[in-house]
């Protein structure tokens, strides 16, 4: 039982920085936002970009680790 509230901690701290890395780069040049009327459209397409490169180089590295 003392594996679960470490699990829990860490799973809270990714999800902080998670959070506060979306705070920081949510909103970069080259998102698509539209705004007409009562609809509002947001693709955050180099934010996608940003975070898919930021993962792969996360999981090379550890990866590599084995």
């Amino acid at each position: 039982m003392t594996e679960f509230p470490k699990l829990l901690m860490i799973l809270g701290a990714v999800l902080f920085a998670a959070g506060f890395i979306m705070q920081v780069i949510g909103k970069l040049p080259g998102d698509i936002f539209v705004k007409r009327g009562n609809i509002t459209f947001f693709f955050p397409v180099v934010t996608c970009i940003v975070i898919s490169v930021i993962l792969s180089l996360l999981f090379s590295i550890f990866g590599r680790m084995k």
